[in-house]
C-alpha cells in the first residue's frame, strides 16, 4: 500500500495529536454549555427547579443513547472519519442554535428586556439541544475507537497509553470550561438592554467546537481510514436471532450439542462472523453489571453537591461554593492519570502481579463502594451539627420579645423569663395537642392565648405586651438548598417600613410582623432602612455581620439585634476530599481500563458497536439513580449511601466472579488465522478481504 509506515512522534503516530486536540475542544464545548444549561433554564426561560431538571436529565440521557446511531453511521454507512466531520458540523450548528435561543432580540421588539414570545426561545433551544445530543452522542464512540485505529500491530503499550491521555484531554477541557463559562455568564451584554451573557457564555463553546472540527480535518492526510465494513449490528443481531431460534427448533435429544450456542447459527453464517459475534457476546456479557458503577459516580453532581450545601466552604482563604466541590474530581483525575501510568501500575508489574484489565476494574468498583460509605460516616457527623427541625406530628416554638417590659411566658412544662429585645435561645419541641395555650405575664398582668400553630412547622411567637401578640410560621423545614444563608427582619416601629439588602427588597414589612426569609450567599451584606416613621437624623444603611453558610437569622429593626435562628454550618467541605479521591481512584482504574479493554478484545470490524455498548451502560447508571431515588423512601440520606455502596459491592463481588471465567483474546490473532485459512482454501481469492487492511491513501 502507498503509506505502509505512519509518521509518528514519540513513538506515537502523529495523527493523535490531532485527535487529542479535537477531543479536548469538544468535550471544553460539551462541559462548557451544560455547566449553563440548568441556569438557562431556570433564569432566563422561567421554569421551576423541578421542570429545568427533568428536561436537564433527559438531554443528558439523550447524549448517551445517540452513540449507537453514531456507531451505526460509522460502520454501515460513513467510516469513522466521515462520521466525525459530519455530525461535528450538526454539532457545531446546534450550539451555534443554542447561542441564539438566548438572545433577547431574537423576540424583544420593544426593547424592555424580557422576550416577547418566550415559546420561540424554548422552540429554538430545543432544536439546538436536539442537535448537540446527536453530535455529541454520535461521534462519542467513534473518536475514541479511531484514535485506537491509528497504532499499528506492536504498539499495545502506547494504545493503552494513548487512551490516558485521551480521558486526560476530556477532564483538562471540562475542568477549563466549567471554570470559564460560569465567568462569562456573569458578564453583561446586550444590544439595547443589558442582561446577564447568555449568548456570550453559550457562543464560547460553538466556537470552540468549530475549532476542534477544523483542527480534525487538518490532519485528514495523516490517518489510517478503514472503510465501513457494512451494516455490522444489524448482521450480529440477525446472526444472533437466527442461532437462537435454530437451537429452539433442535432442542430434543436426537440433536447432538454444539461446543457454543452461537454455533448453531452455522447453517446461515460464515464461521468468521460467528467467532467475531462471539468475542462481542462475551464482552458484552460482561458489560451487565458496570451500570452500577456509573450509577454511584454521577451522583457527584447531585447528592453529593446537595451534602456540601449543608458545610462550610470557607478553606484558609478561599471560599468554595457547593458546586464547585465537583471541580475536585477532575483535578484529582489531572493528577491521579499520570501518577498511576507512571508510578503505581509499574510498580505492581514489578511485583510479579499479573494486573489484567478486568482485576482493575473489579478495583475500581469496590473503591466506588467504598467512596459512598466515606459520604455515609461524614453525613452522619453532618446530621449531628444539623438542627433538628419539627416531624410531622409535632410544632417548634420560639418566643421573641419585642415589647419594652419584661415578660414571663408559661409553656406546658417549662416557664421562661425574657427581658425586653431577647429571646428564648432554642426552638421548643412540643407534640401538636400538648401545646395548647401559653401564659404571658408581665407585672401584674396575665393573659392566657391559644395560638394556632401548624404541624410539621416551626414558628415564632412575637410578644410585645401581654395581650400583645403573634405567631408567625417560619417556612424554614431545612437549611437552604444551596448552602445560602436565610435572612428575615422584624419590624418593632408603629409604622410599616422597606428593607433593602444586597439588591433584594422587604416590601412593606407591618408594624410588630415578620418578613419573609430571602436567601443570600456567604459574605457581608450591606442593607437599607426606609421608612415614613423614621426621622430624617437616623442612620439608613447597616452591615451584616460575616455570613457563613447555610444559616438564618432575624434581624429586629429597632436596635440593630440579630438573634440565630438556624446556626451557620460548621463540617468544613474539606471532609468531602476522601470520598471523592476514592471515588475518582475508582474513576482512573475502572473508567479508564474499561474503555482500552473494550478496544482491545473487539474485532476490528465491530470496535464502535463495543464503544456505543459501553456508553450505554453510564445511560443505563443514570436511570438506576432516577429509579432508587424515586421508589426509595428512605429519609435518612446515610442510608441511602450505605444502600448503593452496599448495592455496589454485590455486582463487584459477581464481577469478580464474571471476570475469573473470562479468557482475554487477540482479535488480530484470530482474524490472521481466518486470513490464512481462506488463502489456503482459494489461492485465487487472496483479495477477498482487502478491507482489515487499514486502507492507504492510493486506493481510497
Amino acid at each position: 500500500s502507498g503509506m505502509s509506515k505512519s509518521l509518528s512522534c514519540f513513538g506515537y503516530p502523529l495523527s493523535i495529536f490531532f485527535i487529542v486536540v479535537n477531543e479536548f475542544c469538544e468535550r471544553f464545548s460539551y462541559y462548557g454549555m451544560r455547566a449553563l444549561l440548568i441556569l438557562y433554564f431556570r433564569n432566563f426561560i422561567g421554569w421551576d427547579d423541578n421542570l429545568s431538571t427533568v428536561i436537564y436529565h433527559t438531554f443528558v440521557a439523550l447524549c448517551y443513547l445517540t452513540p449507537i446511531l453514531g456507531a451505526l453511521i460509522a460502520d454501515a454507512w460513513l467510516g469513522k472519519f466521515k462520521t466525525i466531520v459530519w455530525l461535528s458540523i450538526v454539532y457545531t450548528i446546534g450550539q451555534a442554535v443554542t447561542s441564539l435561543s438566548s438572545v433577547n432580540e431574537l423576540t424583544d421588539n420593544n426593547h424592555d428586556g424580557t422576550p416577547d414570545s418566550l415559546p420561540v426561545h424554548v422552540a429554538v433551544c430545543m432544536i439546538g439541544l436536539l442537535l448537540i445530543a446527536l453530535g455529541t452522542g454520535g461521534i462519542k464512540p467513534c473518536v475514541s475507537a479511531f484514535g485506537g485505529d491509528q497504532f499499528e500491530e506492536g504498539q499495545e503499550k502506547q494504545r493503552n497509553r494513548f487512551f490516558s491521555i485521551f480521558y486526560l484531554a476530556i477532564n483538562a477541557g471540562s475542568l477549563l470550561s466549567t471554570i470559564i463559562t460560569p465567568m462569562v455568564r456573569v458578564q453583561q451584554c446586550g444590544i439595547h438592554v443589558k442582561q446577564a451573557c447568555y449568548p456570550l457564555a453559550f457562543g464560547i463553546p460553538a466556537i470552540l467546537m468549530a475549532v476542534s472540527l477544523i483542527v480534525f480535518i487538518i490532519g485528514s492526510g495523516m490517518y489510517k481510514k478503514f472503510k465501513p465494513q457494512g451494516n455490522i449490528l444489524s448482521k450480529v443481531v440477525k446472526c444472533i436471532c437466527f442461532a437462537i431460534k435454530n437451537r429452539f427448533r433442535h432442542r430434543s435429544k436426537q440433536f447432538p450439542k454444539r461446543a457454543h450456542w452461537l454455533d448453531w447459527a452455522k447453517e446461515k453464517y460464515d464461521e468468521r462472523l460467528i467467532a467475531q459475534i462471539k468475542m462481542v457476546t462475551r464482552v458484552l456479557f460482561l458489560y451487565i453489571p458496570l451500570p452500577m458503577f456509573w450509577a454511584l459516580f454521577d451522583q457527584q453532581g447531585s447528592r453529593w453537591t446537595l451534602q456540601a450545601t449543608t458545610m462550610s466552604g470557607r478553606i484558609g482563604i478561599l471560599e468554595i461554593q457547593p458546586d464547585q466541590m465537583q471541580t475536585v474530581n477532575t483535578i484529582l483525575i489531572i493528577i491521579l492519570v499520570p501518577i498511576m501510568d507512571a508510578v503505581v501500575y509499574p510498580l505492581i508489574a514489578k511485583c510479579g502481579l499479573n494486573f489484567t484489565s478486568l482485576k482493575k476494574m473489579t478495583i475500581g468498583m469496590f473503591l466506588a463502594s467504598m467512596a459512598f460509605v466515606a459520604a455515609a460516616i461524614l453525613q452522619v457527623e453532618i446530621d449531628k451539627t444539623l438542627p433538628v427541625f419539627p416531624k410531622a406530628n409535632e410544632v417548634q416554638i420560639k418566643v421573641l420579645n419585642v415589647g419594652s417590659e419584661n415578660m414571663i411566658i408559661s409553656l406546658p412544662g417549662q416557664t421562661v423569663t425574657l427581658n425586653q429585645m431577647s429571646q428564648t435561645n432554642e426552638f421548643m419541641t412540643f407534640n401538636e395537642d400538648t401545646l395548647t395555650s401559653i401564659n404571658i405575664t408581665s407585672g401584674s398582668q396575665v393573659t392566657m392565648i391559644t395560638p394556632s400553630l401548624e404541624a410539621g412547622q416551626r414558628h415564632t411567637l412575637l410578644v410585645w405586651a401581654p395581650n400583645n401578640y403573634r405567631v408567625v410560621n417560619d417556612g424554614l423545614t431545612q437549611k437552604s438548598d444551596k448552602g445560602e444563608n436565610g435572612i428575615r427582619f422584624v419590624n418593632t416601629y408603629s409604622q410599616p417600613i422597606n428593607v433593602t439588602m444586597s439588591g433584594k427588597v422587604y416590601e412593606h414589612i407591618a408594624s410588630y410582623n415578620a418578613s419573609e426569609y430571602q436567601f443570600f450567599t456567604s459574605g457581608v451584606k450591606g442593607f437599607t432602612v426606609s421608612s415614613a416613621g423614621i426621622s430624617e437624623q437616623c442612620r439608613r444603611d447597616f452591615e451584616s455581620p460575616y455570613l457563613e453558610f447555610g444559616s438564618a437569622y432575624t434581624y429586629l429593626i429597632t436596635s440593630q439585634v440579630s438573634v440565630e435562628d438556624i446556626p451557620a454550618n460548621t463540617m468544613n467541605m474539606a471532609w468531602q476530599i476522601p470520598q471523592y479521591f476514592l471515588i475518582t481512584s475508582g474513576e482512573v482504574v475502572f473508567s479508564i481500563t474499561g474503555l482500552e479493554f473494550s478496544y482491545s478484545q473487539a474485532p476490528s470490524n465491530m470496535k464502535s458497536v463495543l464503544q456505543a455498548g459501553w456508553l450505554l451502560t453510564v445511560a443505563v447508571g443514570n436511570i438506576i439513580v432516577l429509579i432508587v431515588a424515586g421508589a426509595g423512601q428512605i429519609n435518612k440520606q446515610w442510608a441511602e449511601y450505605i444502600l448503593f455502596a452496599a448495592l455496589l459491592l454485590v455486582v463487584c463481588v459477581i464481577f469478580a466472579i464474571m471476570a475469573r471465567f473470562y479468557t482475554y483474546v487477540n482479535p488480530a490473532e484470530i482474524e490472521a488465522q481466518f486470513e490464512e485459512d481462506e488463502k489456503k482454501k482459494n489461492p485465487e481469492k487472496n483479495d477477498l478481504y482487502p478491507s482489515l487492511a487499514p486502507v492507504s491513501q492510493t486506493q481510497m
